[in-house]
C-alpha cells in the first residue's frame, strides 16, 4: 500500500463505508454514519492507486481499501475487488493505463465494503460482478458489524453480484486458468480465493492480513478456526514462487503465509486452552497469550487484547 497500515489508520480507512463525495445512494440513506466511515471515504478519494506488475498481464492495485488484482487481455479486464466508491475514478484511470481492453468481470473476495463499495461505479463502467452466493445474500440485505458498531443497509441493484457460485468455479480468460474456491467461514462466511495458474498469483482476500493481527467478523460467521483452515488451504495452493496477495498489507509469498498460519494456529490453541480451564474472556486477555507474537503481528489494526477477545469468542 502507499503508506504502511497501522491500527489507527486501518480502523479509520480499511473497514469503512459511508457518505462522501460520489457516495452511492445506499450509504447516503444512513442518518448518522460513524466517523471512521466518513474518514475512510475521504481518504479513498485522495489516495492514489499504486500499480505493481506481478506477471505479464496481471497487476496488483493498492489504495485505501482492500488490495485489488487486475488481469488484462483480449477477453476483457478482470478485476478483483472494488475498494471504496470514492476510489472508482482512480481505479478506472489505473486500469486504462494498463491496456485498452474492455471491462469484463469484477470478482469480490467477500462482502465487506472496503472491497465492494466501488461495485456500483465499476458496474456502471461495464463490469459484471461475480462472487460467492453469500456475498450476494449479504449485499442484498441489511448487515451489521458489531465490533465496529456499524449498521449497513442493503446495496443497490448495481452493486450486487449478478453471477454467483457456491463452491468452486473455473474461468479461462486471457490465456490463463483462474480457479475460484470458497473457504468455509473464516473472516466472513463469504470468503473466496482466486488463483491465477499461469501467472502464479493467489489472492486470499481478508483470510490473509500480511503483517498484523487480522480482523475476524463474528457478525457474519467469521471464526478463528476457519481462519486457520483457510490459511492452510491457501498454503496447499501456493508454490515456492507464488505471489500471494493478502486482503490488506504488502504482497506476500508462501513463507510469509506460513508464518501467518503458524501465528493463527498458535494463538488459537493458547486461547482455547485458557477457555477450556474456565478462564473468562478478560482473564484470558490478562494472561497475554499472544506475547510471543506481538512484536511481529501486534502493531496493526487490532491490539493484541482485541485480537485475543475475538479469538476467545469464536474458538
Amino acid at each position: 500500500m502507499p503508506v504502511p497500515l497501522n491500527r489507527r489508520s486501518f480502523l479509520r480507512i480499511g473497514l469503512t463505508a459511508s457518505a462522501a463525495v460520489a457516495a452511492p445512494s445506499w450509504l447516503l440513506a444512513q442518518a448518522a454514519a460513524p466517523d471512521r466511515v466518513q474518514q475512510g471515504r475521504d481518504a479513498a478519494a485522495k489516495t492514489p492507486i499504486k500499480t505493481t506488475k506481478l506477471a505479464d498481464n496481471v497487476y496488483l492495485l493498492q489504495g485505501a481499501g482492500g488490495n485489488m488484482v487486475a488481469q488484462t487481455g483480449p477477453d476483457g479486464k478482470i478485476l478483483i475487488d472494488s475498494s471504496f466508491s470514492t476510489a472508482v475514478p482512480a481505479i478506472r484511470e489505473a486500469l486504462a493505463a494498463l491496456s485498452k481492453d474492455p471491462a469484463f468481470t469484477l470478482i469480490n473476495t467477500h462482502w465487506h465494503y472496503d472491497h465492494t463499495d466501488g461495485n456500483e461505479g465499476l458496474h456502471n463502467a461495464g463490469f459484471k460482478i461475480l462472487a460467492h452466493t453469500n456475498t450476494k445474500v449479504r449485499l442484498s440485505t441489511p448487515q451489521s458489524i458489531k465490533l465496529f458498531h456499524l449498521d449497513l443497509p442493503a446495496a443497490p441493484a448495481g452493486a450486487i453480484p449478478t453471477d454467483v457460485f457456491s463452491d468452486t468455479l473455473t474461468l479461462k480468460p486471457n490465456g490463463d486458468t483462474i480457479d475460484l474456491a470458497h473457504f468455509d467461514a473464516a473472516h466472513t462466511d463469504s470468503d473466496i480465493s482466486i488463483h491465477f495458474h499461469k501467472a502464479d498469483v493467489l489472492h486470499c482476500g481478508d483470510t490473509y492480513f500480511n503483517g498484523f493481527y487480522p480482523f475476524i467478523d463474528e457478525s457474519s460467521g467469521g471464526n478463528i478456526t476457519g481462519m486457520v483452515n483457510a490459511s492452510q488451504k491457501a498454503l496447499t495452493l501456493a508454490g515456492p514462487g507464488t505471489k500471494i496477495v493478502p486482503g490488506h498489507g504488502p504482497l506476500g509469498d508462501k513463507a510469509s503465509l506460513q508464518s501467518y498460519h503458524d501465528m493463527l494456529a498458535g494463538v488459537r490453541d493458547k486461547v482455547a486452552a485458557l477457555k477450556t480451564t474456565g478462564a473468562s474472556e478478560q482473564e484470558a486477555i490478562a494472561k497475554k497469550p499472544t506475547a510471543a507474537w506481538d512484536d511481529t503481528w501486534g502493531k496493526g489494526m487490532l491490539s493484541p487484547d482485541m485480537f485475543v477477545g475475538i479469538v476467545y469468542r469464536t474458538v
